[in-house]
């Protein structure tokens, strides 16, 4: 006989009643939301809270979430080996395919090893973590990624913050610890997410050398968009051999799900060792490994570099559209496009409106950016339409203009 559960005493107050206090300033603020059904595939055009929407807020750059390809290879995979791996991978979760999807990666990013994480985040955050200690200076630019912030605050190393893409302020801080006894890490995004600019790589690297520091790049939006077939920004920039640490995603541009790090072989011994996600999350399931070892050859092939040329052909197509819209869509170089709006109210009420007339284009306000820099962040995909975009940009430019927008 099951014991029944305790009823609550009356009038009490709970412990976390300073939740509701928090989330009713967040509408006070206009930044509380909820968050979107998704009904069916992730595609440019979605069903999203019942309303069939042209998809302007996914990460999916190459539209493989849904490819023909991958799928096949989700179910061969799930067939052959199950549902999942059953433990972590320094136990009993190391399967033949990661090890063969993580030199795959390796290959395709030019490096001699790589190790796959649960998630971009982990990947971040657990890498930075692991190779650096109290002892140790970060300096990383101000619009990195909070995977990297709270990589940097677990390490507990001295933090140094250089202005966005600053090279000359950047060197400002190094100089200042020219003899920092402890190890020095530079860390950068190689395309910043909110704002869709490409960081300054090849200065960057040459202050690293300069000041022999770890040079670490997360490329997880640069990933499958910039370089040949999609090999990132150390590739973009020619950087290669430059980089110690770079870290990429499998969830945006692949399709699919995790992160993964490449560097040298001692690299990744270490954080096998070291890297705490690593060490005590689940390694990911056959279907997931399938998929990504699909992407990867699908992506290195002529089929892939057309549709990175797609992907960038929409691209300038819909940034032409909303500067002749008269958008301000910030230092944007890729196909993450901000359009800047300023308060956060306007900005949500924007993003509301264009979803009821069948856009849905996500805004962005604080903490995610800075406060007075509210946004809608746009991305357009390979696999948009010329007809759906254009008729994004003209519902856009409507609802643009009666909220004074434009």
């Amino acid at each position: 006989m099951t014991t029944p559960a305790p009823v609550p005493t009356p009038n009490k107050q709970s412990p976390l009643h300073y939740l509701h206090d928090a989330l009713e300033d967040l509408k006070a603020k206009h930044l509380y939301f909820h968050l979107r059904l998704l009904e069916g595939e992730q595609k440019p055009i979605g069903t999203f809270d019942g309303r069939e929407v042209i998809n302007l807020s996914s990460n999916n750059y190459l539209g493989l979430t849904t490819h023909p390809k991958l799928r096949r290879s989700a179910i061969d995979a799930t067939r052959k080996f199950g549902v999942g791996s059953g433990a972590v991978r320094t136990i009993a979760g190391t399967m033949k395919m990661h090890m063969d999807l993580e030199a795959q990666i390796a290959r395709f990013k030019n490096v001699e090893a790589c190790v796959v994480f649960p998630s971009g985040f982990a990947a971040n955050a657990g890498t930075v973590s692991a190779i650096l200690g109290k002892e140790d200076l970060i300096v990383s630019d101000e619009l990195n990624h909070a995977s990297i912030i709270d990589g940097a605050r677990l390490s507990k190393a001295t933090i140094r913050v250089f202005k966005h893409k600053d090279l000359a302020v950047c060197e400002r801080i190094l100089q200042e610890n020219a003899d920092w006894p402890g190890k020095k890490l530079l860390i950068t995004d190689g395309v910043f997410s909110m704002d869709g600019d490409i960081a300054p790589l090849p200065g960057l690297c040459d202050l690293a050398e300069k000041y022999n520091c770890i040079m670490m790049v997360d490329d997880a939006h640069a990933s499958g968009v910039l370089g040949r077939n999609g090999r990132g920004s150390i590739d973009h920039l020619g950087c290669h051999g430059r980089v110690h640490i770079q870290v990429g995603t499998l969830s945006k541009a692949i399709g699919s799900l995790g992160g993964y790090v490449c560097g040298s072989h001692e690299l990744i011994e270490f954080l096998y060792h070291r890297a705490r996600p690593f060490l005590f999350s689940t390694s990911h399931p056959p279907s997931v490994v399938g998929t990504c070892q699909a992407a990867f050859e699908l992506l290195d092939s002529d089929a892939g570099a057309r549709l990175v040329k797609k992907l960038w052909s929409n691209t300038k197509f819909f940034k032409r559209g909303l500067k002749k819209l008269g958008f301000q869509t910030g230092k944007s170089e890729t196909p993450i496009t901000p359009v800047m709006v300023g308060e956060a109210a306007k900005a949500f009420e924007f993003s509301k409106q264009l979803f009821a007339e069948g856009v849905f284009a996500s805004a962005i306000g604080y903490p995610t950016v800075p406060e007075g820099k509210a946004r809608l962040r746009t991305i357009v995909t390979a696999t948009h339409k010329r007809a759906d975009l254009a008729r994004a940009l003209e519902i856009m430019g409507r609802v643009g203009k009666q909220l004074s927008v434009v």
